[in-house]
């Protein structure tokens, strides 16, 4: 075989193997989605919802996503201007994000929330709807 032939397939070689374990980013804002621990509520004062955040392809939990919007209003029910005041609240599992808030009647509420995912670039945005029973 002839030596420059050789040389150049070998270079070949150590290029398709070098290229072959390099894992190309496919990661997508629109891979993550908030999801509901307990879609229902009893009516009252200081009630905890928890979120989970999850990367829709592994399926796995997301931690420490920076939450920087939170809403909670009646706009399901026809009432956008019925919002109450929600608190993030400390602890939970990782991935799991608990959230504090007064529902003052009974229907169905819309928890609207906006996060950044370390590594990502984009928001996760999310719209859940919570039923508040007595």
């Amino acid at each position: 075989m002839n030596t420059a032939f050789s040389r150049a397939l070998r270079a070949a070689l150590v290029g398709v193997a070098v290229l072959g374990f390099a894992t190309p980013s496919l990661a997508d804002i629109k891979d993550y989605e908030f999801r509901l621990a307990e879609p229902t509520v009893s009516v009252g004062r200081d009630k905890l919802v928890t979120v989970q955040l999850v990367n829709k392809v592994t399926g796995k939990p997301v931690p420490d996503a920076v939450i920087f919007a939170m809403r909670l209003d009646m706009a399901p029910d026809g009432m956008a201007e019925m919002a109450t005041k929600i608190v993030r609240e400390p602890g939970g599992e990782p991935g799991s994000y608990r959230f504090k808030a007064a529902f003052g009647m009974e229907g169905r509420w819309l928890l609207s929330l906006g996060a950044k995912v370390q590594g990502e670039t984009g928001t996760v945005e999310g719209k859940l709807v919570i039923t508040a029973n007595k």
